[in-house]
């Protein structure tokens, strides 16, 4: 029997993991992929993390890592498939049949940025394509960059990009935005801001490094980076019917990290927020263990 299972061992996963141990509880991180480390390990270079500027993500994910195995936290590579609650414990199904009993479940499956799927995109990825403008956008200072999408996240990037780069160009298969109106005001009257509509990218063009953006009608922006906006799939499929989530997919937790399930906590980019990035990430492991001492102690 353990106190807490954790669903996932990215940066808020592994937060969790040394809060539990920390805290005397029995703990068992379960990770789809051996050895992750979430989606920092992608991260050419991260500069936004406290006290840590210039790190690169991979080593960063390892730093995380490391300082939960140096508590002896225990971890097990398998995919949790299925979630049942029993009296006051909770019974994690995994793939391989394998069941874990426990009296808490901290998910922090994450979530995945939807992709364009167009030649180049993934070859280039952390090489001019990122989907993260806050924290790649400070590698493009005075120079020429592409923002794909249309929505809300798409022109809120564009805006913080037009304050570091030399031209920003939004690339939008529509004929008008789906994001707030007062955000393409302030778009409109930046003289470094170009707005592409009705138009579909066809191929990311570049061979160490992204040289330009090619359009369906047959243009090439010469750009220096392709920032993708275009959506966030969160890993929610094994708790639907488990805990409720919003239209999006994501599960419904506040900063207390709570769901509508007792003794169930949502933890990182799968929970309802508006900044996902590492430092909330963190953050929300040391709530969720919070949020499940409060809560074993309630059944105990």
């Amino acid at each position: 029997m353990y106190d807490i299972v954790i669903i996932g061992s990215g940066p808020a996963g592994l937060s969790a993991a040394v809060y539990a141990k920390r805290a005397g509880l029995e703990v068992v991180i379960v990770e789809k992929t051996f050895y992750g480390t979430g989606q920092v390990a992608e991260s050419s270079q991260v500069d936004n993390y406290l006290g840590l500027p210039g790190t690169n993500g991979f080593d960063l994910g390892e730093k995380f890592r490391s300082h939960a195995e140096s508590f002896g936290v225990e971890f097990k590579t398998a995919e949790a498939v299925a979630f049942e609650k029993k009296d006051k414990t909770w019974v994690v199904k995994l793939k391989d049949e394998t069941e874990l009993e426990t009296k808490t479940v901290i998910y922090a499956a994450g979530a995945v940025h939807r992709h364009l799927g167009i030649p180049g995109e993934n070859d280039l990825a952390a090489k001019g394509v990122s989907y993260c403008a806050t924290c790649d956008g400070s590698f493009f200072k005075g120079r020429k960059v592409a923002v794909v999408g249309g929505g809300d996240t798409a022109l809120d990037d564009a805006l913080y990009l037009s304050k570091l780069a030399e031209k920003v160009y939004i690339v939008h298969r529509r004929d008008e935005f789906r994001g707030s109106p007062s955000t393409v005001a302030k778009l409109k009257e930046a003289e470094n801001v170009e707005m592409v509509l009705s138009a579909v990218p066809e191929k990311v063009e570049g061979t160490d490094s992204v040289t330009g953006l090619v359009l369906k009608d047959g243009r090439t922006l010469e750009v220096d980076g392709v920032f993708i906006a275009v959506g966030m799939i969160p890993l929610s499929r094994a708790v639907e019917g488990v805990v409720e989530l919003d239209n999006a997919g994501y599960v419904k937790a506040d900063e207390t990290c709570v769901t509508s399930a007792e003794g169930f906590f949502a933890a990182g980019d799968v929970r309802t927020k508006v900044l996902r990035q590492v430092v909330t990430a963190v953050a929300d492991g040391a709530c969720a263990v919070t949020s499940a001492e409060e809560y074993i102690r309630t059944i105990s």
